[in-house]
């Protein structure tokens, strides 16, 4: 599929990433009024998964839910953390960027990845329907 054909997905996909940052913010600052910051950061990241699934799969990809994708989806979450790690430690030890700008490279650098995942989980080998 060309780039060209694939940009409203990309579009929703940058829709659903921030409606989900949104909601898991406001749920982690809600927590914050009960509970210590750790565990309302556990239960907020926690939600935040399982919104980006539900997001991605009807929304982005508008695809149907499952079971094996729901269990399949906290890899892309794993798979992504490492390598934003590693592009952030690089670009700090290596290249001496900045500790607080580095996660924006980190974040430029995973985006593609956890696109591209997100769709083989979701999607699979075919294409995604026409917008």
């Amino acid at each position: 599929m060309s780039l060209r054909a694939s940009l409203p997905t990309i579009a929703r996909f940058l829709a659903g990433g921030a409606l989900n940052t949104g909601s898991t913010f406001v749920l982690y600052w809600l927590l914050l009024l009960f509970i210590d910051y750790r565990a309302a950061y556990a239960i907020s990241f926690a939600a935040g998964i399982l919104i980006s699934y539900l997001i991605n799969t009807r929304f982005v990809f508008r695809t149907e839910h499952s079971l094996r994708k729901l269990l399949l989806f906290p890899v892309i979450y794993l798979i992504t953390y490492a390598a934003g790690a590693w592009t952030l430690r690089t670009a700090v030890d290596r290249f001496g960027v900045d500790a607080s700008l580095a996660p924006f490279i980190s974040i430029c650098a995973t985006l593609p990845l956890t696109y591209l995942l997100t769709r083989l989980v979701l999607v699979g080998r075919q294409r995604p329907p026409r917008a």
